[in-house]
Order: C-alpha cells, then sequence, then structure tokens
C-alpha cells in the first residue's frame, strides 16, 4: 500500500508540499479547538 512503503531518498523535497501540509495540519488543530471549545461552552460554561 502507499501509505507503508519508505520514502524515496532520490526524490527532491517539495517546498510547497511541505506548507501545504502545514496549513491542512494547523486548520485540523484550529478545527478541533473549535469543537472543544463550543462543547465546553454548551456543557460547562452554561448556567
Amino acid at each position: 500500500m502507499y501509505f507503508f512503503r519508505k520514502p524515496d531518498p532520490n526524490r527532491p523535497t517539495n517546498f510547497n508540499l511541505k506548507v501545504m501540509h502545514y496549513i491542512n495540519a494547523l486548520a485540523i488543530i484550529m478545527f478541533v479547538g473549535g469543537i472543544l471549545y463550543k462543547l465546553l461552552d454548551w456543557f460547562v460554561l452554561s448556567k
């Protein structure tokens, strides 16, 4: 499968691909943070 193969050492690193992965990870972290904040807001902070 594609996910379990070793990285090719002859393949050049691509700066755009690294930036894309960084932005994608940041967006996922912000999304999960927003979900957690909303859950805390609904269940803990509501009186």
